[in-house]
């Protein structure tokens, strides 16, 4: 008897546990619908502020042309102006990264598990709680200028999936994006398949998703995406020397419905 109302116990722990989450992922798409509506708003006053800025470049150039004596007080506006569109555009990248990455944190029991396998593979793996990461080393992931990806590292992308697969992470879908650095595409029979980094990145985040689905990892849960050259997060080296840094497959873990 004793043994049968611990059990019934946990039993209800386990809904009220399942209830609380789901109505977190309600309130964190209510909060994201509501960010993509100001990022709209944002981009429309973005454009709005570029149509005001480009009339003030051309008066400016005009007042410079005939020597007239506002030319000091349109240099200001189109520095105002230019400060302005940074800022909303600084903004709306922010706020873009912020849904990209879910804004949740994720469940201990999953990224105890997440943690233990960045753990488990140092050289390869690097895991970040707060946003729900997980970064794969292309060097590592890819030879150069291959989407394939490498015997030793399909291993560990699969155990990957095996996590992913585990009823902590079922509440979750996963975005695969690609990143690499700014060395261009040397090989003409490289490039006939990757034409540009950003074909690069994009069909290695797909060959990563691939490997995942063929683990059994549900593929309406997944999708792909490519940065190429565009993310860095270290500077690469002057005249287009690159830096392993920014080659590199993320692995962002976010609600369903994101």
């Amino acid at each position: 008897m004793k043994r049968a109302r611990i059990f019934l116990a946990m039993i209800i722990c386990a809904g009220i546990l399942a209830v609380s989450g789901c109505e977190e992922c309600k309130d964190l798409r209510i909060k994201n619908d509501t960010q993509r509506k100001r990022i709209a708003e944002l981009e429309s006053e973005v454009q709005s502020t570029k149509l005001q800025l480009a009339q003030m470049e051309r008066q400016l150039a005009s007042a410079k042309e005939s020597e007239g004596m506002d030319v000091q007080t349109l240099q200001e506006k189109v520095a105002a102006l230019e400060k302005t569109l940074a800022e909303k555009q600084a903004l709306i990248d922010s706020m873009k990264n912020q849904l990209m990455f879910g804004g949740a944190q994720l469940p201990v029991e999953l990224s105890t598990m997440l943690a233990e396998f960045a753990a488990n593979n140092p050289d390869m793996i690097t895991f970040d709680a707060n946003k729900g990461i997980v970064k794969f080393k292309s060097d590592l992931l890819f030879e150069p200028g291959s989407d394939v990806v490498a015997p030793s590292a399909t291993q560990a992308v699969q155990a990957l999936a095996d996590i992913l697969k585990s009823q902590q992470a079922e509440q979750f879908d996963i975005i695969v994006a690609g990143h690499t650095d700014d060395i261009p595409i040397g090989k003409p029979a490289t490039r006939q398949k990757h034409p540009t980094n950003w074909h690069l990145s994009a069909h290695r985040a797909i060959s990563v998703l691939n490997l995942m689905i063929s683990d059994g990892l549900a593929p309406e849960r997944l999708s792909a995406r490519g940065f190429g050259e565009y993310r860095p997060v270290e500077p690469n080296k002057p005249n287009k020397k690159g830096n392993p840094q920014n080659r590199r497959v993320e692995i962002y873990i976010v609600p369903k419905g994101m």
